[in-house]
């Protein structure tokens, strides 16, 4: 296959999904047993407003008071273009991992194999992330849930080592389900995203109903720390939203399991964003409102679980708390499912080291095992490597999400440069005979915006704070983690390219010099 970009055409899709894979070279190995709700479920679930406002909400309120709200609005607008720039390729391109695919038809070879190797390992350190998240949950529950320690803070060292605990336990239950069976996971995610729906409509109704004060509180700048100016802290607190609001391309990673994919899967895609950000909204002004005091401290260390149980009481707030527990295990779910799409589609072209067991299909259960496997347990040694270490996970966090956006702008870029030189997205129509997804006389404006802000935001959270990745003053390590991160895996991205061209080249029986494997790579191709 060429490096060369591919022209965004688009064939007539009247055939059958698994006839319209072909045209792509692609054989359909996968089940196609997911709906246009559990498409939805996919990217909502993978957001999970629950899991991550409830997780890092006391890191917005406690660099930006109040007026940290406003961020919110903001990386919506900026993630809403990502999304929409997202559904014109999901369109054209439904294939498992598709920011690897469509980076690779967009920009090349090269480029897509990097936007791929990235994602993988952002999609890894987001698991573990998203694992943790049950700390600041069940203790509140159940003290019993503290298995380590007293100290139920994920900021202590009791905290954190429980952390790791509860986080290794939900990989294994997520890795064996995900294993087991497409269907299953899917209504397990349907079911759970239903859940966690309602839970945020009772969350806001409730909090409302007891709120200390209006919702003008946003308008204020109550415990903002303006030591600074208005801007760094704002800036920091915007960290918040940038978590929340990613991973609803998760819905294009099971584009080869879902019915109709080029109809569905651009709706769904922009769905999961709007529903996540309106839910969100409201989430935190209900939270502001509610909270019982805004200056005590508590509601920057205790965050969302400490306004539900001192307002709703111990029963209905631990009764929420299920609720949002329930929501972490889901998220956790769908982004090794994502992580799982992504490793088999890569390996399938036979670009990772390897591939030939990554790309295995069971046939009893219909899903790719090993590929499966490996981001569940990478992702428990990213747990278990840092055990008590309380400053770090803060850290994993805003890493994860630097590489993930630095991994969406290696496909609006190229896809933006495609526009410039009027190589866009071409008109077609999808299995219900309707004309694809498009942005028309809006996609140029869209995706400048899109980059722009992508870029900007990457910039952000790789931004060496102390506040942010060594709050304790533990080490430069720490300081300049985002650094250190971003140079291992370019380092140990060209190394795995180098050594699996160097392998495909010796299966094909090419004898090619060390120096000279990523020039050959990009003259002929990342797959086979």
């Amino acid at each position: 296959m060429s490096a060369t970009p591919e022209t965004l055409t688009a064939p007539n899709a009247k055939e059958p999904s698994a006839e319209d894979l072909g045209q792509f070279g692609y054989a359909q190995q996968l089940s196609r047993r997911v709906g246009s709700y559990a498409s939805f479920a996919a990217g909502f679930s993978f957001v999970s407003i629950l899991t991550t406002v409830f997780q890092l909400f006391g890191l917005g309120f406690g660099f930006g008071g109040t007026a940290f709200f406003w961020t919110w609005p903001a990386v919506l607008a900026g993630q809403l273009m990502v999304a929409l720039c997202f559904a014109e390729l999901a369109a054209r391109y439904p294939l498992s991992g598709a920011i690897y695919q469509w980076a690779r038809r967009l920009g090349g070879a090269v480029v897509g194999w990097f936007a791929g190797w990235t994602m993988v390992i952002a999609q890894i350190i987001t698991l573990a992330t998203a694992a943790i998240a049950l700390q600041v949950i069940l203790p509140a529950v159940w003290s019993g849930f503290q298995l380590i320690g007293t100290d139920s803070t994920l900021a202590s060292k009791d905290g954190a080592a429980n952390a790791v605990v509860l986080g290794c336990l939900l990989l294994t239950a997520t890795t064996i389900l995900n294993a087991t069976s497409v269907r299953i996971t899917a209504v397990v995610n349907s079911v759970g995203v239903t859940c966690e729906l309602i839970g945020v409509v009772l969350i806001v109704v409730l909090l409302t109903s007891r709120a200390e004060r209006g919702p003008s509180v946003v308008l204020h700048t109550t415990n903002l720390d303006s030591t600074t100016g208005y801007v760094v802290p704002l800036l920091i607190s915007a960290l918040m939203a940038a978590y929340v609001l990613v991973g609803f391309d998760s819905a294009g990673e099971l584009s080869e399991e879902t019915h109709k994919p080029r109809a569905t899967t651009p709706r769904t895609i922009i769905r999961a964003v709007v529903a996540s950000g309106i839910g969100g909204a409201f989430l935190i002004i209900a939270a502001l409102m509610a909270a019982p005091s805004l200056t005590n401290g508590d509601l920057a260390t205790q965050g969302l679980p400490y306004v539900l149980t001192s307002q709703l009481g111990t029963t209905a707030g631990k009764l929420l708390l299920l609720d949002v527990a329930l929501a972490v295990c889901v998220c956790t779910l769908a982004i090794q499912t994502a992580a799982a799409r992504m490793i088999f589609s890569m390996a399938r072209d036979n670009v990772l080291p390897a591939s030939a067991q990554l790309r295995q299909v069971s046939r009893r259960t219909g899903t790719p095992v090993a590929a499966t496997i490996v981001p569940g347990v990478l992702a428990a040694v990213c747990l278990v490597v840092n055990f008590g270490n309380a400053g770090l996970f803060l850290g994993l966090a805003s890493v994860c999400i630097m590489l993930l956006y630095i991994a969406y702008l290696m496909v609006t870029a190229p896809l933006l440069v495609r526009r410039l030189t009027g190589h866009g997205p071409a008109a077609g129509i999808d299995e219900n005979g309707r004309p694809l997804f498009s942005l028309g006389r809006f996609g140029l404006i869209v995706n400048i915006i899109a980059v722009a802000y992508g870029l900007a935001m990457a910039i952000n959270l790789g931004w060496p704070r102390a506040d942010v990745y060594d709050p304790a003053g533990d080490g430069w390590h720490l300081h300049y983690l985002p650094q250190i991160t971003l140079a291992i895996v370019a380092v140990g991205g060209l190394i795995a390219y180098r050594v699996q061209r160097r392998a495909y080249h010796a299966s094909i029986g090419l004898v090619v010099p060390a120096a000279a494997t990523a020039g050959v790579a990009e003259a002929e191709g990342a797959s086979a």
